[in-house]
């Protein structure tokens, strides 16, 4: 199970970064990529779902690691 977390908010922090890297390049354009009063985003909420995830990859990894049998 913590392999599957693992590889899941792998993935999902990779993305959360492409994202956050793209509405950065959009900021920077001048393009406005947050919807007031829908969905306010910005690339700060993208940067800081991927610490999020790729910090949960990195724990769930350790967890399957520490719970793998030796020997």
């Amino acid at each position: 199970m913590e392999k599957r977390v693992s590889v899941v908010s792998y993935w999902l922090g990779l993305v959360s970064i492409l994202l956050a890297l793209a509405f950065r390049v959009f900021a920077m354009i001048g393009i406005n990529t947050a919807w007031p009063g829908i969905l306010p985003l910005s690339y700060n909420t993208f940067l800081h779902g991927a610490e999020i995830f790729l910090l949960l990859s990195i724990a769930s990894s350790v967890i399957a690691w520490s719970n793998h049998p030796r020997g």
